[in-house]
């Protein structure tokens, strides 16, 4: 006999929870739904502090290599670094340059863009995002690589 007073977990969206901590590198998300509430977190490693004449043993396993920052394409100097002109991501997620891996990038380097062009696109949660010119101008830098995790805030693209 079944129980009304108990939660009906959605295993499947558990799992798409637990794939996008994987993919974006966060410890935590939560997700609302009405009086529904799931929450995935990830625990970080515990650090001890050893006695200074004690030498702990080599790690068993090799420490993750730090994640690289994205290199900036830039046209015209500095200025075209971040600034009042970079467009940002919405969401957490993963940001895509192409429609697919054999399409031309929606933006480059020194294209002329017109408002509401799409620059790129961002995953969260299975959905594409698309990111948008705010205005028309030219990309003077694309921030990010394809594929790679991007946080809230973080700039994308630069058009002026």
């Amino acid at each position: 006999m079944a129980d009304d007073n108990h939660m009906k977990v959605d295993v499947e969206l558990v799992r798409q929870l637990a794939e996008l901590l994987d993919t974006t590198h966060l410890t935590e998300i939560e997700v609302e739904d009405g009086d529904r509430k799931i929450r995935v977190a990830r625990k970080a490693a515990a650090v001890t502090a050893a006695p200074a004449a004690y030498a702990p043993p080599p790690p068993a396993f090799a420490a993750p290599a730090p994640t690289p920052t994205p290199p900036v394409v830039e046209v015209g100097g500095p200025s075209a670094a971040v600034g009042a002109n970079a467009v940002r991501s919405p969401m957490v997620g993963t940001v895509y340059l192409a429609a697919d891996p054999s399409a031309k990038p929606f933006a480059s380097v020194g294209q002329t863009v017109a408002a509401g062009d799409t620059l790129v696109i961002v995953e969260a949660m299975k959905v594409m995002n698309p990111i948008t010119a705010p205005n028309a101008g030219v990309v003077k830098a694309v921030l990010v690589e394809n594929g790679q995790p991007v946080e809230f805030d973080q700039p994308l693209v630069v058009v002026e």
